[in-house]
Order: C-alpha cells, then structure tokens, then sequence
C-alpha cells in the first residue's frame, strides 16, 4: 500500500510542478481572448464554468480506458503502475494541455486542422478521415459495455439490446443539441457519480491495505504468456486512456471553444488527464487486491469480464447502495466518452466542409451520415473493434505529439518536452502493428505462414522512430537556417 500512496503523491505532485512548467513553456496568456467570446454561436462556443467544463472534459476522455484498460493491463505487472504515472505526467497530460492550447490559438479548431497548420495540407487531409473514423469507431465502441452493465442492473425485461438503443438514441440528441442544453446540465451528475466511485474505491483499498502487492515486490510480466505479450509494445496500447490517448485530443478543441479564459487551461487539460490516471491508478490496484494478487486476477478474468469485476468489487466494498452508485460512474464513463466522440465527429465534418453549425438543420445534415456509419461499424465484432480502436488511438496520438513538435519548435520553445513522447510513441505504434495478431503479423502468417519475429517488429519500430528523429532534425535544420537570414 505504501508504493500505491506513493504513485499517487507523485501523480498531484505531477500536476502541481510539471504541469506548471509545461505551461509557462507554451506561454500560457491570461491577457488573450479567447475563441467564445469571438465566436459564440450558442450551439458549441458557449462559455461555461470552468468546474464544469473540468467535469465535461474529464468525462469525455475517462471512457473504458482508465478502468477496464487499467484492469486488463495491469497484468503485465507492476510496469503497468509506472506506465499510469509517468506517462501521465510526461506524456499524456503535456499532449492534452498542449492540444488544448493549440486549438485555443487557432479559434476552437478541431484536431486536424490543428495538424495540418504545422505538418501540411497532405497530412491534414489524411487526418481529417483518420479521426473522423476514429470518432465512429469510438461511438461504436462505447456503447456495449455501459448497455452490459445497465442490463446487469436492471430486469431481465430490459436486456442489451434495450440499452443499446437507448444509449444510442442519447448519443444522437447530444450530437445535436447545443452543448449548455444535455452535456452542460447532466455532466455534472456524471461526474459526481464517477468521482464517488473513484473515492469509494480507493477507501476500500486504504481499509484492504494488506492485501496489496506492493509495486516493487513480484516485478515481471504476469500476462499467461509473455511472449505473445511483451510488456513493449503490448502494455503501452492495452494502457492508453490511463496513461496517454490520441482521443483525447480529439475532445480537447470541444472545451476550448467553452473556455472564458487561458487561466483556466492547465486545470481543465492537464488536471483531467491526472485526474484519469488516478482513476486508472485505483482501478489497477483494486483489480488485483480484490482478487488476491495476479494470478487470481488471471483466473477471474479467464472465467468473466471486467465489467463482472468492476461490478463485484464495487457492490462487496461499498455496499448494495454504493455499489450501485460507483457502477454509475462506471457507467457514465463511456457514455460520456461515446456521445462526445459523435459530437467530435460533427464538428470535423462541419470544419473541413466548412459548414457553420448554428441551424440544426446543417447540424443534421452533418450528423445522418455519422449515425448511419456508426451503426454499421456496430455490427462488426466487439473484440476486433476494439483491439483496432486501441491501435489507432495511439497512431493518433503520435500525430498529435509530432504536431506539437513542430509547433514548440517553430515558436523556437523547449520542444524536447514532446519530442521524447513522441519518439517513444511512434515506436510503440509501429512495434505493435507488426507484431500484434491483428496486424502485420497476422498477414504474414495467412498468406506465407509466417509471422514477424518479435526482434523484427522491435527493430522496425526503432527504425521508424529513428527516420522520424532524421526528418525533424532536417525541418529544424531548414527552419532555423531560414530565419536566421
């Protein structure tokens, strides 16, 4: 229990110092007007408290990934703890709170265009479909889990399919109406909810302190096999949300068209992301506590799901009331992340086509074929729709870190502070592609019956990182030469 009280020091401390410090790198700028009071619109530049808007951002980058995510990984063993903690703090908090950031200085703008000012109108357009798919797919794939819970809560009468159409039927009214009207008013519940079960839980872990490992003590990988699933690339894109996730940025633009001023910024992007870590934190640990270390957690996992565990350790800790309460919370988790994902999509489509969102009837015109698409990706397969979304996720997130690069060193800022992220991302990305069953490998093997070695996928990666780092080099190279004329 002591490494666990130890991480999450660490983790506010994060927060306090480094989140400070990236944001005097950016040149946070309290005196600048900000994009809702030069484009209010009343649909989606509407200025909201910063407590809610810190409720509404948490909420829409939190989904599954700091929980169930949190779950799953954190069999690879106690590598999965620092993972949650330094990649919070060094890399997913920088790329939210510089995202945000970003879309604040160019009027709210969503994520592609934001890539595409600093990395090209090629890169920018590969983005615009990159992440508008991405948000269909996320829609899609944050709606089972939530139905499974609900109908785990409810009577037999209203089964998965019941809340699936239910879910999804919210989903569309929150795509479409004004940001103030649904998610303005029924975040803040949500996210009463979430917090109590994050403070619910981590309580009952403090009152099971004997039963934790400690992060130092049985330090490998506990996946059944290890081989199959080393700890890199695997654990880095099993643990995403928790840690460091491309969706993030996606979301990021929506609460910057919401902020009244840059103030704001470092609570609301770089406190959410620290926020979710502690959330990932807690869950991990619970995970194996409740169930007696990594091997029980192994068992409970081959036989049930983590909804079925989150479910058991939520209702034994905290009681049939609590129990239910912390579901909630758990359940509004993606619910909040599914329908901001469609909201997101909206607004990539309405950017690109430069289409203004203020008559529903253009909102609608917008939205049809985002709704369409997501409920035929829902007929794939929940496994492969996930291990998929997983991947693309981090993909996006090395194209958010790489456009933060450009961007801190163009303004001649200390860019090194994405630069490392970035690298190792990018590494992780392409190992995982050509090693992971659903990649490369997996071609390989169909067509010649054979698989790429992992030693070849670790070396690919690396190589790709190292072509990356020779390509900023000459950027920088040409940028500087370029204005020192």
């Amino acid at each position: 229990m002591l490494s666990f009280t130890i991480a999450l020091c660490i983790l506010i401390l994060g927060y306090i110092f480094y989140g400070k410090f990236v944001s005097r790198v950016f040149g946070q700028d309290p005196s600048r007007v900000t994009p809702v009071h030069t484009h209010a619109d009343g649909v989606d530049f509407v200025p909201l408290p910063t407590w809610k808007i810190f409720l509404i951002q948490f909420l829409n980058i939190a989904g599954l990934g700091p929980i169930f995510g949190a779950i799953m990984g954190v069999m690879y063993g106690p590598a999965a703890f620092l993972w949650i903690v330094f990649g919070t703090i060094f890399a997913g908090a920088v790329h939210d709170y510089l995202s945000g950031m970003l879309s604040l200085r160019n009027g709210g703008a969503s994520l592609p265009e934001i890539v595409g000012s600093q990395l090209g109108g090629g890169v920018k357009n590969t983005m615009r479909v990159f992440a508008l798919l991405l948000m269909i797919l996320v829609g899609a794939v944050f709606v089972y889990n939530p139905a499974d819970l609900l109908a785990m809560l409810t009577p037999s009468s209203l089964d998965r399919l019941f809340w699936i159409v239910v879910i999804f039927a919210y989903y569309m009214l929150a795509t479409l109406l004004p940001i103030d009207k649904l998610i303005g008013k029924l975040y803040p519940l949500f996210g009463i909810a979430l917090l109590f079960m994050a403070i619910g839980i981590m309580a009952g872990l403090y009152f099971h302190a004997s039963e934790m490992p400690e992060i130092w003590s049985e330090f490998y990988n506990h996946k059944e096999n290890p081989e199959a699933n080393p700890i890199f690339p695997m654990m880095f894109v099993s643990i995403a949300c928790g840690a460091i996730s491309g969706f993030h940025a996606t979301q990021s633009p929506m609460m910057a068209r919401c902020l009244k001023n840059e103030k704001h910024a470092r609570p609301v992007f770089y406190g959410a992301m620290v926020a979710e870590g502690i959330v990932a934190l807690i869950w991990a640990a619970a995970a194996i506590t409740f169930t007696n270390g990594y091997a029980g957690l192994q068992e409970f996992l081959g036989n049930g799901s983590p909804a079925v565990l989150v479910n058991d350790i939520s209702k034994t800790w905290l009681g049939t009331f609590g129990g239910v309460l912390a579901v909630l919370g758990v359940i509004a988790a993606p619910i909040t992340s599914g329908d901001t994902a469609l909201r997101s999509a909206r607004l990539i489509a309405a950017d690109f086509m430069h289409v203004e969102q203020g008559k529903i009837v253009k909102r609608l015109a917008i939205s049809i074929p985002v709704f369409v698409l997501c409920f035929i990706v829902m007929l794939l397969p929940y496994d492969a729709l996930w291990r998929y979304f997983a991947w693309c996720n981090q993909v996006l997130a090395v194209f958010t870190l790489w456009t933060l690069t450009v961007y801190l060193a163009r303004e001649k800022r200390l860019y090194i502070i994405t630069l490392v992220p970035a690298l190792f991302m990018t590494a992780v990305t392409v190992t995982y592609i050509f090693f992971a069953p659903e990649g490369f490998g997996a071609l390989t093997d169909k067509l010649w019956g054979v698989r790429i070695a992992y030693e070849w996928a670790l070396g690919i990666g690396l190589a790709v990182s190292a072509i990356f780092l020779v390509m900023f080099a000459r950027f920088l190279y040409i940028f500087q030469k370029s204005h020192t004329i």
